[in-house]
């Protein structure tokens, strides 16, 4: 008996060795996973009937792809997180030629080329989640190498704007939601890393022109209550313009009764969860909105457990943040410091506008929620960053036990 205690204990206290890290972080992640298999399991009846199969292969795949996902948050988060900073150069150069090449030969569905699709798996793979990732390793690294010209702007503003620009420039024709959602996040990043404000807001303006634009066109073109839609000029009918100036019109103009189908059905999902929801595996809106297992999945989860349960996935998001911005004050290694909050940042605002689309307070866009959301590419580069997260976690918690205990380290960031 005194021996299998002993050996459960050793067992515990080298898995809390391993696993070193935010511990908050790992809960939260943990909670969040466990929480998509629920709710993926329950979204997934119509896409099973449409596709002659059953919930419960969408329930293996996404078991494995949470397994796989958590598996690559525990071999990164064990890595010395100065090896991203060599790691980002490469990736962020990598990522380049495969956003191009989804740009004009990538699978096209709804009118974008989001996806390449992999040969022999015979999986499709989204790359801008990839490129996502890259970015922000690489604007970190060079955040913490520009420091000393960080207020000059040809030598220190631009060299850090031409990768932004670059990489979201590759990602609005298919994903325009997405490439604004990658820009907001790395201006606040640049304005985090002591950038000078009067530049980002050059950029900002200089920005909001074709924005602007789009608004311009949409107001033009739209129609009155209960006529028919206004047709737009065929100039303006070709690629990606019509979805977007289509969207604006939706959100802005439209009267209640005409709004967009998605956005009904996910009021109509909302208003029936209430407070407390209709239990786990109760949702009737799955059965009529679009994709509710991954751009609505918000929706149904408050529609199965309600206002609360939506208040409590929105806390552990913030929560994530918080403890995100934590390890950036106490990491004394700009490249770790920049890593940590810009990731953490990206992924929290990425839930942040998910949500707010699923309750109409902005346009219906293509983002997906993290750890939530069904998805392959997704989970995968989701959990890529926050093992990094963890890993700059893993590297504060060790100097500060060595600085504790009298003994300095050699190892830190770039």
């Amino acid at each position: 008996m005194n021996g299998g205690i002993d050996i459960r204990t050793g067992a515990q206290r080298k898995w809390r060795l391993e696993t070193y890290g935010d511990k908050i972080i790992w809960a939260a992640v943990l909670i969040l996973s466990l929480w998509s298999m629920l709710v993926v399991y329950s979204s997934t009846g119509t896409l099973a009937y449409k596709m002659s199969t059953s919930t419960e292969s969408y329930l293996i795949k996404q078991v494995g792809y949470i397994l796989i996902g958590l598996m690559g948050i525990y071999l990164l988060h064990r890595l010395n997180y100065k090896h991203y900073s060599k790691a980002a150069l490469w990736l962020f150069w990598a990522s380049v030629p495969l956003l191009l090449y989804t740009l004009f030969f990538g699978s096209r569905i709804n009118d974008a080329s989001r996806w390449i699709k992999l040969p022999i798996v015979n999986m499709t793979f989204q790359t801008s989640d990839m490129a996502k990732l890259a970015l922000f390793m690489f604007l970190s690294r060079q955040l913490s190498r520009k420091q000393s010209v960080i207020h000059d702007l040809r030598k220190g503003y631009l060299q850090l704007l031409w990768p932004v620009a670059l990489v979201c420039l590759l990602i609005a024709p298919a994903n325009l939601s997405t490439a604004l959602l990658v820009g907001a996040s790395c201006m606040m990043l640049m304005f985090i890393g002591r950038a000078r404000f009067t530049h980002i807001l050059l950029t900002i303006m200089v920005l909001a022109i074709p924005l602007g634009i789009l608004v311009a066109i949409a107001s033009a073109y739209r129609s009155a209550p209960g006529e028919e839609q206004v047709e737009l000029p065929v100039s303006l009918q070709k690629g990606r313009v019509e979805t977007w100036v289509r969207r604006i019109q939706e959100f802005m103009y439209a009267e209640s009764q005409d709004a967009s189908y998605q956005v009904q059905q996910a009021k109509i999902a909302i208003a029936k969860g209430g407070w407390i929801g209709m239990g786990p595996g109760n949702s009737q809106a799955r059965n009529f909105l679009p994709h509710p297992y991954s751009d609505f999945i918000f929706a149904i989860t408050i529609e199965e457990y309600g206002l609360a349960g939506g208040a409590v996935l929105t806390f552990l998001y913030l929560l994530f943040l918080f403890r995100c911005i934590r390890i950036f004050r106490r990491c004394p290694y700009a490249f770790g410091a920049f890593l940590s909050m810009g990731l953490g940042f990206t992924l929290a605002v990425q839930a942040m506008v998910n949500m707010a689309v699923n309750v109409n307070i902005l346009p219906v866009t293509g983002v997906t929620l993290p750890l939530m959301s069904m998805g392959g590419t997704s989970i995968f580069f989701t959990c890529c960053a926050i093992g990094i997260i963890l890993s700059v976690s893993r590297h504060v918690e060790q100097e500060e036990g060595l600085a504790a205990s009298g003994k300095t380290t050699e190892h830190g960031g770039a």
